[in-house]
């Protein structure tokens, strides 16, 4: 097999690696992206996307539920509705199918060679990767590492049988009649509701003292009102301990006292981790931050000729994070000046409600010594939120007292992740207050809620 050369050589195929290697493209750089897997990385075929239609599906049927149980006000009424998960699941493949039938096609579109197969470096400018007719040589002036990141296992909760991860409940063919979820972050509480309104008796399993740690109590509490709303039991303060003898039971420790929770799945979803064995790191020798690559503000390794994006790299373990660096360094290898400056990332739960964080919360800033300005502004007073039946939440608006710059947005309620760009535009163009209560907001709309938000902050919104 011929050796393969290239100007930049992509190691990973998601949302990061690819976006990289597109904008190489586009800007005339010899690229080769490899990938052991479908194009689209984590986020696109047992992530991001998967898990948004089932929660999508969730949503669905819950409704035509409610409709049957006569459990509305609007009129509506039908029969009683059934959910066939393995149709649902089908449905859900054929969208990362497209999915990844279009990213397939960027890639070819702007002339970037695809390589099938799991590399590993020989040295800092060159990698073998195993594909399927044999040992693929490809050397490079410039290395892009973007491996991702996989679920943590648990050493006493090790994946397979009735133990899950979020990838094999994303495919499963059945509603498991009860399932116990280890771990109440994001992807715990986003997957854990979905079942539950499909019909799974769900017990949620936390460490720590709260659900959503992350999040402030003020943003999570209509999340955990929703739980209990579905039925949910919820377990904080609480440590996984193995399987039953019998493998059809959560073994818990709850404040001294254990406990067996009977469960058809355990679904542990503790974290992720930075793909960082395998592929020859030991060849290159990379300064580590932890358990992470070590970048600086242009996303360039330790070693000359070797830049780190996305998971890899660390946290906030976000596509969108890795999608912008992506495109930063392929701009960076193309000779433009760049570097990464971003004020905020958005991170969204897509719980239900959702709930949206972008820039400083109110104790962050508060940490840093600042003064504050916040505006809150209920949902409960919103015409569509109301219409939607969605008037549980609010969006908060924190400011500096001082020149009343925008730090940072929050938001819980239903939809509300579609309003992240707007928050984040706010605080990357610097607006202050009076920018955002001077912008006229379409009535009736969801967003008018960060207008009254912003209006509050200055003492005077006009809807409460």
């Amino acid at each position: 097999m011929k050796e393969i050369t290239c100007k930049l050589l992509v190691i990973g195929a998601g949302p990061g690696g690819y976006v990289c290697a597109i904008r190489a493209g586009q800007l005339g750089i010899d690229t080769v992206i490899v990938e052991a897997k479908k194009p689209g990385g984590t986020c696109l075929t047992i992530g991001c996307i998967p898990s948004k239609a089932l929660i999508h599906a969730a949503e669905e049927f819950e409704k035509a539920v409610h409709f049957s149980e006569g459990k509305n006000s609007m009129g509506i009424s039908l029969s009683e509705p059934k959910i066939d998960l393995a149709k649902t699941v089908a449905w859900k493949d054929s969208i990362v199918t497209r999915l990844t039938g279009g990213v397939s096609g960027l890639l070819k579109k702007n002339k970037v060679k695809v390589v099938e197969g799991w590399a590993r470096f020989r040295d800092g400018k060159t990698v073998e990767v195993e594909t399927e007719i044999g040992t693929q040589i490809i050397r490079a002036e410039t290395v892009v590492i973007a491996t991702g990141s996989v679920p943590v296992e648990l050493p006493f909760l090790p994946f397979g049988g009735n133990v899950i991860s979020s990838t094999e409940a994303l495919s499963l063919d059945k509603v498991p009649p009860r399932l116990a979820v280890v771990g109440g972050g994001y992807i715990g509480l986003e997957l854990g509701i979905a079942f539950a309104k499909m019909g799974s008796k769900v017990t949620v399993v936390e460490a720590l003292p709260q659900l959503l740690a992350s999040y402030d109590a003020e943003l999570t509490r209509p999340v955990l009102k929703r739980l209990a709303a579905l039925g949910v039991t919820v377990l904080t303060n609480a440590k996984a301990k193995g399987l039953s003898g019998k493998g059809d039971a959560l073994l818990v420790e709850v404040e001294g006292e254990s406990r067996e929770i009977a469960a058809d799945k355990i679904l542990v979803t503790v974290g992720r981790k930075p793909l960082t064995e395998g592929w020859g790191l030991d060849q290159i020798e990379l300064d580590m931050a932890g358990r992470f690559i070590r970048i600086d503000d242009q996303c360039r390794t330790s070693m000359r000729g070797i830049f780190a994006i996305g998971d890899v790299t660390g946290e906030p373990m976000l596509a969108h994070r890795a999608m912008a660096q992506g495109e930063m360094v392929a701009e960076i290898v193309a000779g433009h000046k760049r570097v990464w400056d971003k004020r905020c990332i958005p991170a969204i739960c897509f719980t239900d409600p959702e709930v949206v964080s972008v820039g400083l919360t109110p104790e962050e800033a508060k940490v840093q010594g600042l003064e504050l300005k916040i505006g809150m502004f209920p949902f409960a007073a919103n015409g569509r939120a109301m219409t939607r039946l969605g008037e549980d939440g609010f969006v908060r608006v924190v400011a500096r007292a001082d020149n009343h710059v925008v730090l940072g947005i929050q938001a819980v309620g239903q939809g509300v992740s579609e309003l992240s760009a707007a928050f984040g535009l706010a605080i990357e163009m610097g607006s202050r207050l009076e920018d955002i209560a001077g912008t006229i907001h379409a009535h009736p709309t969801q967003g008018e809620a960060l207008q009254e938000a912003a209006l509050k902050a200055l003492g005077h919104a006009l809807h409460i």
